[in-house]
């Protein structure tokens, strides 16, 4: 009888336990306004399998790293400024989203409200609420590992790119959280995961910190 009644109390406070995961998101989006910090980049191909002479060989995952700065002012402005190895920006201004390739020498220029939707930046940078957020995405706490919280989002438009992105958050209600990692699952079974380190929450920037402009001679690619 015992045993009954401690399983049904332990049944009970999972039920009322608040899900740690999406508490941190919701108090990062309502406490954060504007944010900067350092990241690194790590994607993972998946393996393939090759068949040569009727031998099916199994390739190794090509694994890539990269870095750079990250900042971000809601509810509409971001910008990511890879350094290594190759040298590219992605802004997000609130009307055009701008990816400039400065090997390349060109800028392919989006209609910034059709191209977040349902991705990474809509989680960290843009959404208001996590109400705002449950009209894209599927979320659903996931157990905490590594001292973070943890929070798994599934793109509800089936036709992304995008399979899942799981946030992990650090801190609490009194120092503030953080974000500190993103892993994304994409539908090619490409896995990246970006850390964030010396990371700075309600940053103050100018005015003209989100603008960009096409430099001299890049070719502008609009779609």
């Amino acid at each position: 009888m015992l045993k009954y009644f401690a399983t049904i109390f332990i049944a009970i406070q999972a039920i009322n336990t608040p899900a740690a995961g999406l508490n941190a998101l919701e108090n990062f989006l309502k406490s954060t306004q504007s944010g900067k910090a350092e990241f690194s980049q790590l994607v993972t191909s998946p393996a393939k399998t090759e068949v040569k002479s009727d031998t099916a060989e199994k390739t190794t995952a090509k694994v890539k790293t990269s870095s750079g700065a990250f900042e971000f002012l809601r509810p509409n402005r971001f910008k990511f400024v890879y350094k290594k190895p190759f040298e590219q920006t992605i802004v997000a201004d609130g009307t055009t989203l701008w990816l400039f390739d400065v090997d390349l020498n060109q800028v392919t220029a989006r209609k910034q409200a059709q191209a977040l939707g349902s991705t990474p930046a809509a989680l960290i940078a843009t959404a208001a609420s996590l109400k705002a957020l449950e009209a894209e995405f599927k979320l659903q706490d996931a157990p905490d590992a590594n001292g973070l919280q943890w929070v798994i989002a599934t793109p509800k438009a089936k036709e992304g790119q995008i399979q899942s992105i799981k946030v992990g958050l650090k801190g609490t209600a009194d120092t503030g959280v953080s974000l500190s990692v993103l892993e994304i699952l994409d539908s090619f079974g490409q896995r990246s995961v970006i850390s964030f380190s010396n990371v700075e929450r309600n940053v103050t920037f100018g005015a003209d910190n989100f603008n960009f402009k096409p430099p001299a001679g890049a070719d502008v690619i609009r779609q």
